[in-house]
């Protein structure tokens, strides 16, 4: 009995010749056929997808970048992935390239510039159509990569208006302060601000709240609660229960994400503190969950999945060669008052 076509390779590997074979056309043809292209008779595409149904065969993307020098690849470099802020993002990126037939290279970057600079040279030997990262700190090394490849990049989260960069995102600056006002305008005086991780955009929410302190001339350095460990809801409870036992008192906490301050919400709650009676709590990103909590917590809701959709928008009119008439695009974010302020 003979060997199916499939099985007449060394590797295993079902190719576009063994599909050609037992549909009986060309290699060109299959090719074709499973582009979708409108010239190829029907009856064949039929044909076709039948044997590479029965097959199992599966499209080498490589070879197809090779054959074709396109890539149907775009590298994605994100600080976490086990925070709900960047997931929305991801996904509203990854729907909008899927859509236009783009797969999704995924990297996890930790909030560590060395971490990403390797994960950028690893993920261009795949050769990507295009790139999309978080702001804009990393090493001069990842920039001379991504400069040198000549792959079309956007950076989301944060915004620059310098010429030939393209951004989607927001004032991290701009939102921290409408917050802090929002406190101030409630009659809250020694208004503590806490942070974790503390990467860019953390310090850019630290100077929007220090900004609108020093304009009311409230700022005070001993209010600063910064620090670098990984941001967490127990981290949250933890800080909340030092910020509470500071002297003088504080009277409202403005936590750089929402993550930290439902875990003071909750940590007020054990320590029988009344939310705002005694002390305010705010937060940052409007996370899922911040309307649930005792009481509901006032925070600023950022559009994650509008940036990572608008991102990924710009990204293709790049990679297909179209004009991009608004390189830094600013999206608004919105100021979110709940019970807990």
């Amino acid at each position: 009995m003979p060997r199916s076509p499939a099985r007449q390779r060394a590797t295993g590997r079902v190719t576009l010749a063994d599909v050609a074979l037992a549909a009986g056309v060309s290699p060109i043809t299959v090719s074709r056929a499973l582009r979708g292209e409108r010239a190829v008779d029907p009856v064949l595409v039929e044909r076709v997808q039948a044997a590479a149904q029965k097959l199992g065969y599966v499209p080498d993307p490589a070879a197809r970048a090779l054959a074709s020098k396109r890539s149907t690849h775009v590298a994605v470099l994100i600080p976490m992935l086990s925070n709900e802020l960047f997931v929305s993002l991801l996904e509203a990126a990854q729907a909008r390239l899927r859509a236009a037939g783009y797969q999704t290279l995924i990297g996890i970057t930790h909030y560590d510039p060395s971490e990403e600079e390797q994960l950028l040279r690893e993920q261009l030997m795949h050769r990507p159509a295009g790139l999309l990262v978080t702001g804009f700190d990393r090493t001069e090394a990842t920039r001379r990569l991504i400069t040198q490849s000549g792959v079309p990049v956007v950076h989301m989260m944060e915004n620059s208006r310098v010429e030939g960069i393209h951004s989607v995102g927001f004032s991290q600056t701009e939102a921290a302060i409408t917050m802090t006002r929002h406190l101030l305008e409630r009659g809250y005086r020694r208004i503590a601000f806490a942070a974790a991780q503390l990467d860019p955009r953390t310090l850019q929410r630290q100077q929007g709240w220090r900004q609108a302190l020093e304009a009311a001339g409230l700022y005070d350095p001993a209010l600063e609660w910064m620090n670098p460990a990984p941001s967490s809801m127990a981290l949250g409870g933890r800080l909340f229960q030092q910020i509470m036992g500071q002297s003088p008192a504080v009277d409202a906490v403005f936590f750089c994400n929402d993550d930290l301050a439902q875990g003071a919400l909750l940590a007020a709650n054990r320590l029988q503190l009344p939310v705002p009676a005694r002390v305010a709590i705010a937060g940052f990103n409007d996370l899922t969950g911040s309307d649930l909590m005792l009481p509901t917590l006032s925070t600023v809701h950022t559009p994650l999945a509008t940036i990572g959709d608008e991102a990924a928008g710009m990204l293709l009119k790049l990679m297909r060669g179209e004009p991009v008439e608004q390189p830094c695009v600013v999206l608004d974010y919105r100021l979110v008052v709940r019970m807990s302020t």
